[in-house]
């Protein structure tokens, strides 16, 4: 077997062993190889005696395999190791880059339910184990009195849950209203109701983008920025990462060179360092950012008036 068969292999193990299941489709637009290439990997796995699971037109390699657990054996922590490792990692600041990673590899290993009850808040954790038991058992569930930031409103949303982003703040779902894949803040939903109904759109469930700025959306816009020392820190410190899109150019300056799912969260990040950040692209940008300054002013005369 060469290398590049042993890595696709090892990736599309990784695939069928994610949060996030896949379909036969899905693994092969992802690897750029073909549905047939894929489904011979999951006979092969199969007849090497691991089990592999359908759901709807999702697959999933089943993590009680009796060789998987061998190869977690061996080369991963056990429960009690998880937890000590667990205690560690939350020692480490918040923002850190590293923190984020090394607590994204432990969810990928072991149950959501045990990890759950220990690294989110106390308020949240019921919602997120109610919320894992809705994804592993293919469930929809209500989100009640779920506060909208956009909307300005609270109301119940009947959503089929399928996929926690890292540290579960928050949880991508097909909200079956809207016909849409959408985000919901854990710590916006005051409790879950688990449904007896089964997931009945689970073929259109897909993640979309989220930015830097922990926005989502279908939509992306390319933004360039310069940013000065000041900017620079408080901009890796506060979302770590756009590390990653960052270029260090002179001694003071650094160029931000990335896509946005909308101009609401970086332009939030702007006007509050008006002074410290040029904007080399977009124009719509610009445009985004004079009509939210000429609505600022407007308010600000408007209550000064009153």
């Amino acid at each position: 077997m060469t290398q590049s068969m042993i890595d696709r292999l090892l990736r599309i193990m990784k695939l069928l062993t994610d949060n996030t299941m896949y379909s036969i489709e899905d693994i092969a637009q992802r690897l750029n190889i073909s549905a047939r290439t894929v489904y011979r990997y999951i006979n092969g796995f199969r007849d090497a005696g691991f089990v592999i699971k359908k759901y709807g037109n999702l697959v999933r390699l089943d993590k009680s395999s009796p060789y998987f657990k061998e190869i977690s054996e061996l080369i991963h922590f056990t429960e009690e190791e998880a937890y000590i490792l667990k205690s560690a990692i939350e020692s480490i600041d918040e923002n850190n880059l590293l923190k984020q990673n090394l607590k994204k590899k432990l969810y990928t290993v072991y149950d959501y339910k045990i990890l759950a009850e220990t690294i989110v808040n106390k308020k949240d954790s019921n919602n997120v184990k109610l919320l894992v038991e809705a994804i592993q058992n293919n469930k929809q569930v209500l989100l009640k009195n779920y506060s909208s930031a956009h909307g300005e409103t609270i109301r119940d949303r009947k959503v089929e849950p399928f996929a926690f982003t890292t540290n579960y703040v928050q949880v991508w779902c097909f909200d079956t209203e809207e016909r849409v894949n959408k985000l919901f803040k854990t710590s916006r939903i005051s409790s879950v109701e688990l449904l007896c109904d089964s997931w009945q759109y689970n073929n259109m469930h897909k993640e979309g983008n989220i930015d830097i700025f922990r926005i989502s959306s279908d939509e992306q816009y390319h933004i360039r920025l310069k940013l000065n020392l000041r900017a620079y820190s408080l901009l890796t410190e506060e979302y770590p990462v756009s590390s990653k899109y960052i270029e260090n150019i002179t001694t003071n300056e650094w160029i931000l060179d990335t896509y946005v799912c909308s101009f609401e969260g970086v332009g939030r990040f702007i006007l509050g360092l008006w002074e410290d950040i040029e904007i080399i692209e977009s124009e719509e940008l610009k445009d985004y950012l004079c009509e939210r300054v000429e609505k600022m002013v407007a308010t600000i005369k408007f209550k000064c008036l009153r």
